[in-house]
């Protein structure tokens, strides 16, 4: 049954499908400086597009919506958040599990989009320790075999090397209790993974679905709600692999406004659950609660 700070959580924030019960928890914001997320594109029409989604003029701060997932015994989250030390407006996951009354020793699953910072690195606490140590571990193969490459990180892009490294050091401490799934796998009961490549080699999204209804968990396979769903051929700055990145985008928000299937944007607003409509210019995020 859910607790009392379970059912006090806003609205937005959470959402039932049959015998699943979805929630997300804020592990606060990213400050991010406009030249990275939009590099090589027009500034003024990027402009355009953040006036009109009422973003506030300099950096863009986007919040991290880490899923939780309740269904049977299980406690499953769906990334980790940044963790100490990667940017102070973030890291607060611990406290957000803790005010939605779950102890991090009550997760027994983790599961992972993909490997960038602010979804990975809240795997260990701040001597370095799994901070769930009762869960076992869940990743892509692509991911992981990527990853957990030494080769990545002096071939990765010059200005990521710091990440693979971290991402490494991560999945070292992981690895015997990680498993590795495919695409299209279940990988527990309501939850299959579907690829969504490009914004890394390897991401995942994940498709929860119980009583006929379902939901689809986007990581950072569309990582905004504002010039990617309006423009969603334009290439972002955090994408690796930016034209596929952008040929999943695609895929996703013509299949997910067709279908009025719900999602959770891990950077979208108010909490990230909602659908996507089509607009007179590509497509628009509605809240959840919203139309």
């Amino acid at each position: 049954m859910p607790t009392l700070a379970w059912a006090k959580t806003e609205l937005s924030s959470q959402i039932s499908l049959g015998e699943l019960q979805v929630m997300t928890l804020s592990d606060g914001h990213l400050t991010l400086p406009r030249s990275m997320l939009f590099a090589g594109l027009d500034p003024a029409a990027v402009d355009r597009i953040l006036q009109r989604s009422k973003v506030a003029q300099g950096p863009i701060h986007p919040p991290i919506n880490v899923t939780l997932l309740r269904h049977a015994d299980r406690v499953v989250l769906f990334d980790t958040g940044s963790g100490p030390g990667f940017q102070s407006t973030a890291g607060q996951l611990v406290t957000a599990l803790d005010a939605a009354g779950v102890g991090p020793e009550e997760v027994t699953h983790v599961v992972f989009t993909h490997c960038h910072p602010d979804h990975l690195w809240g795997v260990l606490d701040d001597f370095d320790d799994p901070l769930f140590p009762n869960a076992e571990y869940m990743m892509g193969q692509v991911e992981w075999d990527y990853w957990f490459d030494p080769n990545t990180a002096s071939t990765i892009s010059g200005d990521r090397a710091s990440m693979a490294v971290g991402a490494r050091r991560r999945l070292e401490v992981m690895e015997e209790r990680l498993s590795r799934f495919g695409d299209g796998q279940e990988i527990l009961p309501g939850v299959a993974a579907h690829a969504s490549y490009g914004h890394t080699p390897g991401h995942m999204s994940f498709e929860l679905r119980d009583g006929g209804q379902s939901l689809l968990i986007l990581g950072d396979a569309i990582g905004n709600h504002h010039v990617s769903f309006s423009e969603p051929e334009w290439h972002i700055g955090t994408d690796q692999d930016a034209e596929t990145a952008a040929k999943t985008r695609r895929r996703l928000l013509d299949m997910l406004a067709h279908d009025q299937m719900q999602v959770i944007g891990y950077h979208f607003p108010k909490g990230g659950i909602g659908r996507v409509l089509k607009a007179k210019s590509g497509y628009r995020f509605a809240p959840r609660g919203e139309g």
